[in-house]
C-alpha cells in the first residue's frame, strides 16, 4: 500500500513552530563562563549587546543611584540567570514584567522572570539599584576610589560589579550609554564621547556614548573636578584629556605628558593601523594609585605615574591597548599575553622611534639582565597563572618573545603581523593559540616551537633565538629609555 506524505498547510505549519520547549529544557545560565583564572566571572545563558546606564552620584555622601537597562539575547531556554553585581537591587524587570531575583556566592545577582526565556529570543532587563560603592567590599577589596570631591572606578579583571550589574567577562563586549547627574560645578568623565550635557535643579547630567564593542572592566567612570582640554587628531578624531588640578607636584608633569595623546595616537597608527574608536584621550585624578589601566577610548593614570616627571612612555602603553587588548580584547585571562606583551612592545618601539635605545638593544639588555636561574623565566606569559597575571616578565619577556618574532620572520612580516591582527580581528576577541596561528598564516613559517619557547617555556631560551649571543654575557649597556619602561611596568605588578 502506498502512504500519503501529508504536508501541513502554512497555518498549521506556524503552529507547530509555536510550541514551546518542555519545562526540562528551560535550564538555569551558568553562573561564570569558566575562565580558566576566574572562573566565575561573566555568566551563561545569554550575551549583552548593550548597556544603558543612568545613574546619580553624590560625592558627600558616596551614593549611587542607578537604572540599568542591558539589551540581549538568550543563547539557551533559560528558566533563570545571573548577573554580576554587588549593590543593593530594589527591582528587577525582564522584557518589562518584574521578575524575582535572589544574590549568592561574592557578586552573583539570580534573576528569575516570570516567564521562562526562549533560546535565541531578545530581552531586555532593567534593574533599579542604590549604595555606597566604596563601601561593597569583595574578598577585602573595592574598585571604587572615593576622592576628596568624587570617586572613581577603573580597575582590572574586574571593577563593574561595584557600579553596574553586567555579565562581567571581557568575551561578552557590547556598547554602552552612560549617563550620570553629579551637583553643578562637579564633572563626570566616562569612555567614548560626550554627547550631552544638561543642568536642572543643582545637577548636571554628562550623557556619553561608546559606539564600538567595550568589556566590562574597561569601562570606568570618573567624578570630580578636573582641568579638562578638549582637541582633535589629524584625522579629526575627538581627543579628551582631563587632570585633577589637585595633583599637587605631580601637576605638571601629569598634563604634559597625556597632553601628547594626540601625537602618540597619531604615530600608533603608522604601527597598528586605523584607531578604532569613536574619541580618545587620558585622565589622572587625585587618587594615590600606583598603576595605569587601558579603559577604553579614555586610559586611567594613577599620579604616581608621574612622580619622576614627564612619563610618555606609560601613555604610550595604555594607547597601544587600545587596539591590543581593547578592540582585540582577550578570550580567558590565561591570554593576557595578547594584552601585555604588545603595549609593552610599542614602549620598545617608540624608544626606537625617539633614539632611546632600539628594540633590540632593549631585547639584548633584558635577556642579559636575568641569568638562567632567574625565577624571571619561569613565568610564562602565554599561561601565567592568576597569581603571576600581572608579573614583570608577563611584560618583558613578553615584549622579548616579540623582538624575537621580528628577527625570526624579518621586519616586513613581522610589521605586516602587527598592523593585520588588530584590523582582521577588530572588536573581537582572540587566544595566544590564534596569534600563534594567525602568525604562522601571515608570515609562512612554523613557529609552534618558536612560540613554545618564548610563552611556554618555564626555562631561559637559548641565545640566539632572537637575541644576539653576546647578550648572554651580561654586558650590555642599559638604553635610555630603560627606567621609564620598568617604572611603567612596575606600576602594573600586583596590580
Amino acid at each position: 500500500m502506498r502512504h500519503r506524505l501529508l504536508v501541513p498547510g502554512a497555518a498549521a505549519l506556524s503552529l507547530l513552530l509555536a510550541i514551546p520547549a518542555s519545562a526540562a529544557d528551560f535550564t538555569p545560565g551558568a553562573p561564570g563562563v569558566g575562565d580558566s583564572y576566574y572562573p566565575y566571572s561573566g555568566n551563561g545563558g545569554y550575551r549583552v549587546s548593550h548597556y544603558d546606564l543612568r545613574l546619580k552620584y553624590q560625592p558627600k555622601t558616596d551614593l549611587l543611584e542607578g537604572t540599568a537597562t542591558l539589551l540581549a539575547k538568550t543563547t539557551q531556554d533559560l528558566s533563570r540567570f545571573n548577573l554580576d553585581f554587588g549593590l543593593k537591587v530594589s527591582e528587577i524587570r525582564v522584557n518589562g514584567k518584574k521578575a524575582a531575583f535572589a544574590t549568592s556566592g561574592k557578586h552573583e545577582l539570580e534573576v528569575t522572570p516570570a516567564a521562562p526565556l526562549e533560546k535565541g529570543k531578545d530581552i531586555s532587563v532593567v534593574v533599579r539599584y542604590a549604595g555606597k560603592p566604596s563601601e561593597l567590599k569583595i574578598d577585602g577589596f573595592t574598585a571604587w576610589a572615593r576622592t576628596p570631591d568624587g570617586g572613581v572606578v577603573a580597575q582590572e579583571p574586574d571593577s563593574a560589579v561595584w557600579w553596574f550589574p553586567s555579565n562581567d567577562h571581557p568575551s561578552d563586549k557590547a556598547t554602552y550609554d552612560i549617563s550620570i547627574a553629579v551637583p553643578d560645578g562637579t564633572q563626570a568623565l566616562s569612555n567614548g564621547v560626550l554627547a550631552s550635557q544638561t543642568s536642572k535643579l543643582g545637577w548636571t547630567r554628562y550623557n556619553w556614548r561608546s559606539d564600538k564593542p567595550q568589556a566590562t572592566y574597561l569601562t570606568t567612570l570618573a567624578i570630580g573636578k578636573f582641568d579638562i582640554t578638549t582637541d582633535k587628531t589629524a584625522d579629526g578624531l575627538p581627543v579628551i584629556n582631563a587632570v585633577s588640578p589637585d595633583l599637587g607636584a605631580n601637576l605638571g608633569s601629569a598634563r604634559a605628558s597625556i597632553e601628547r595623546t594626540a601625537e602618540v595616537t597619531e604615530w600608533l597608527e603608522s604601527v597598528f593601523g586605523p584607531y578604532p574608536f569613536n574619541s580618545v584621550g587620558g585622565y589622572v585624578p587625585n587618587v594615590p594609585a600606583h598603576y595605569a589601566l587601558e579603559t577604553q577610548t579614555r586610559p586611567f593614570y594613577g599620579k604616581a605615574a608621574f612622580d619622576k616627571g614627564t612619563n610618555v612612555s606609560v601613555v604610550v602603553h595604555e594607547l597601544a591597548h587600545q587596539w591590543y587588548g581593547d578592540s582585540v580584547s582577550l578570550k580567558d585571562w590565561k591570554d593576557i599575553w595578547i594584552n601585555e606583551g604588545f603595549a609593552a612592545y610599542s614602549q620598545w618601539l617608540w624608544s626606537e622611534k625617539e633614539g632611546e635605545g632600539t628594540a633590540q638593544q632593549l631585547a639584548d639588555y633584558v635577556y642579559a639582565q636575568h641569568p638562567a636561574n632567574d625565577p624571571f623565566w619561569t613565568v610564562k606569559p602565554g599561561d601565567p597563572g592568576a597569581d603571576k597575571q600581572f608579573d614583570t616578565a608577563v611584560y618583558d619577556r613578553g615584549a622579548l618573545a616579540l623582538q624575537a618574532l621580528r628577527n625570526k620572520v624579518g621586519d616586513k612580516a613581522f610589521f605586516g603581523i602587527l598592523k593585520s591582527w588588530p584590523t582582521e580581528n577588530k572588536y573581537g576577541n582572540a587566544s595566544v593559540a590564534d596569534f600563534v596561528a594567525f602568525a604562522e598564516k601571515k608570515s609562512g613559517k612554523p613557529l609552534a616551537d618558536f612560540f613554545h619557547a618564548w610563552l611556554f617555556q618555564p626555562s631561559k631560551p637559548a641565545a640566539g633565538a632572537g637575541v644576539r649571543a653576546f647578550a648572554a654575557s651580561g654586558l650590555v649597556a642599559q638604553p635610555k629609555s630603560w627606567k621609564q619602561i620598568a617604572a611603567t611596568h612596575a606600576m602594573h605588578v600586583g596590580h
